[in-house]
């Protein structure tokens, strides 16, 4: 699996892509120094090779690095967090 994800900031959303091919999504809303994500989604043909997870984990590596915070009011990414002690510095 060679997903890359990308921050497609015209679009409000960071891309997990595969060969040219978007695989899902993760919309977000930014508002100063938080980012808030809306709505994650992933090809109902792809589901079940974490790219779902994939996208989430690289969508907060890079909010971290950009030092903003996480308000989770995506279920996925509120779930994923929970499931990830590691990223709950990020909410706030």
């Amino acid at each position: 699996m060679s997903i890359q994800v990308s921050d497609n900031a015209e679009a409000h959303r960071y891309e997990a892509v595969e060969d040219g091919a978007v695989l899902g999504f993760a919309a977000y809303q930014l508002d100063g120094g938080q980012i808030t994500f809306t709505h994650t989604e992933v090809d109902p043909s792809q589901e079940g090779r974490g790219i779902g997870s994939t996208l989430v984990r690289a969508a907060l590596d890079d909010v971290r690095t950009r030092g903003l915070r996480v308000r989770p009011l995506c279920p996925f990414v509120k779930a994923w967090i929970e499931r990830h002690p590691d990223y709950t510095d990020l909410v706030g």
